[in-house]
């Protein structure tokens, strides 16, 4: 199988359709594969401590996964001007994380050999996963991809030398990173034993805390042990991660089990649409809503009958709290409901500006963003937390408290929330007419204009949007379209 395309000028490239990263896109392996690539990442010190940070993958592991598919469908793109453009995005975001971690390290995101580790571990784990399966890749196919994966790098940070250009010399610098580099961070340990546990529910199981948690107390372990069975040898030991008698067996099953999907009829698994499909609202206005509510409705019947034949709890672990229903469009949810499934967006129990960031970077998402508008909205946001601390960090410690912030909730909203739900009206209006109409609110909330609309032309003005913002932000009211932006896993 050719795995070229050619540009405008004839001349071979190594992006598109015909990539062997799209032929892989849709592989079910991948789900493994991402997984096992994902502990690497973040088993490099300087990657574990930006993950612990600055990431939501532990209280929006979902929505993580969406955005990451996303990114990588356009950096792969066919077209030279998407890939640039997704890449100036992901420079954008890289550039403003960064700190020092537990031990006082410094690390940055832009860090080329940090990111260069990125890349060697999703192309490795490629290799991986075909090899667990039984499905070996070829020499010629191996070097063809691999040259991708750096065209890819490069695309990232101009060249792609921080990855050796022939492949065997690339295996040697994977096991001396692996052997010398690699330890046992917090961030790694989070995924194989955390992440699974306390996995919260996809929006087509919210509201069905019995089916999930029975599903994701057997799921879980099992993806965990299968995990760590397939990392390096040198890392297991030297991270001191156990494999149970029988693990190998397992992680071999479950990748030939995934790998037999290539008999399928083409077209009958697409990896955008499944993770679209299991995040999607249903009370969304796609066509898709109606299956997904259909499936919901059998998946609630299930979930009774289930309730009713075992004894487990309805408690999930710390996951969102299922919100007032949708037929209301709003309810009243506590300070510290509000605390923990809204502004805690990295799950670390305090409110600091990693959290707010993480905020303005899903609204920038959704929106689509490019300079400066993108800037308009991290600086807003920055001026809020500047204002936030000033009135509710009370101790001096440059972070807020969920007590801190219960005890003080009228400081919420000030003029900095203002600003920003200016700019975000701005931002989310691109015809600059002074209104949203159904098409600019919907690309905002991928879903439904769920509004009652005094007038006939279906808009909706600066002073109902701010006000909205406002009361969903400050007044802690649940509202539809807001919930599943900011508080969906």
């Amino acid at each position: 199988m050719t795995t070229e395309t050619t540009d405008a000028t004839g001349e071979a490239t190594l992006f598109g359709p015909e990539s062997q990263f799209s032929a892989f896109f849709d592989d079910p392996r991948w789900a493994l594969a991402m997984i096992r690539a994902t502990v690497l990442e973040a088993a490099h010190p300087q990657i574990g401590a930006a993950l612990a940070d600055n990431s939501t993958f532990i209280t929006h592991p979902w929505r993580r996964l969406r955005n990451t598919f996303l990114s990588m469908r356009r950096m792969f793109n066919a077209d030279p001007a998407v890939r640039e453009r997704e890449a100036a995005r992901l420079n954008r975001l890289h550039a403003r994380m960064s700190g020092s971690d537990s031990r006082g390290r410094a690390y940055d995101a832009m860090d080329r050999a940090a990111r260069a580790w990125v890349v060697a571990t999703l192309f490795e784990s490629a290799v991986t996963m075909c090899r667990l399966s039984g499905q070996p890749l070829d020499q010629a196919t191996m070097e063809r991809m691999y040259a991708e994966y750096r065209a890819f790098l490069a695309a990232l940070d101009g060249d792609a030398g921080e990855l050796p250009e022939d492949l065997n010399d690339f295996w040697r610098y994977f096991d001396r990173v692996v052997e010398d580099e690699l330890e046992n961070t917090e961030a790694a340990r989070v995924i194989l034993y955390r992440l699974f546990d306390h996995l919260p529910a996809p929006a087509l199981l919210d509201g069905m805390p019995t089916l999930w948690a029975a599903g994701r107390a057997v799921v879980g372990p099992l993806l965990g042990a299968i995990t760590v069975a397939s990392l390096p040898e040198p890392y297991r030991r030297r991270a001191g991660l156990p494999q149970m008698p029988g693990t190998p067996t397992l992680m071999q099953g479950a990748y030939l089990t995934a790998g037999l999907t290539r008999f399928l009829p083409e077209g009958w698994i697409n990896a955008e649409t499944i993770i679209e499909t299991l995040s999607l609202s249903p009370d969304s206005d796609d066509p898709r809503a109606r299956t997904v509510s259909a499936l919901r409705a059998r998946m609630k019947r299930a979930s009774a009958l289930l309730r009713l034949l075992t004894p487990l709890s309805d408690d999930t672990g710390p996951g969102p709290v299922p919100a007032p229903s949708a037929a209301t469009g709003e309810g009243r949810r506590s300070a510290e409901e509000f605390f923990r499934q809204v502004l805690d967006q990295t799950g670390d129990g305090h409110l600091d500006w990693p959290d707010l960031a993480a905020m303005a970077r899903e609204l920038a998402t959704c929106l689509d963003l490019d300079e400066p508008e993108e800037t308009r909205l991290y600086d807003a946001f920055a001026a809020w937390w500047r204002e936030l601390q000033a009135a509710l960090d009370t101790d001096g410690d440059g972070r807020v408290s969920a007590d801190e912030y219960a005890a003080a909730v009228p400081s919420l909203s000030g003029p900095a929330l203002i600003r920003v739900a200016e700019v975000l009206f701005d931002a989310t209006d691109k015809d600059g007419n002074g209104t949203i109409d159904a098409d600019e609110h919907r690309t905002l909330f991928r879903t439904a204009f769920h509004r009652d609309l005094t007038t006939t032309d279906a808009t909706y003005g600066r002073s109902a949007f701010v006000g909205d913002f406002l009361a969903f932000m400050a007044g802690r009211r649940t509202n539809t379209p807001y919930e599943p932006l900011l508080t969906d896993a």
